[in-house]
């Protein structure tokens, strides 16, 4: 299913914001532009006070979680949900939720769904 953007009378197709939700986590050399995915690892970095990559043993991806600031700590193990874009170039999760190693849920505010 793909969500539609109206724009001057205009539909346009976004795979990118789809409204499914995967029922197992992949790995995150697996990710695939579009799609909705649930990714298990370790915080590598903090790049930014809303972005930090995401390191499993595939591969990393960069996470956005705004707007907001990170509420995890670099070495954390966690689990986030969310879907896939690019970002110039290179692929991204926007991040609708994490589930850290205690089972604690964090859900993110976004304005792009």
């Amino acid at each position: 299913m793909r969500s539609l953007f109206l724009l001057a009378g205009l539909a346009v197709a976004s795979p990118a914001f789809a409204n499914t939700t995967p029922a197992t986590a992949v790995a995150i050399g697996d990710l695939q532009y579009g799609s909705s995915a649930t990714i298990r690892g370790v915080v590598d970095q903090i790049t930014d006070e809303d972005e930090f990559r995401l390191r499993d043993e595939s591969g990393s991806v960069l996470v956005y979680i705004g707007p907001g600031i990170v509420p995890f700590n670099t070495g954390e193990e966690i689990t986030i949900s969310g879907i896939v874009d690019r970002d110039f170039g290179r692929l991204e999760v926007y991040a609708r939720e994490a589930t850290r190693a205690d089972g604690s849920l964090v859900t993110f505010d976004h304005r792009y769904d």
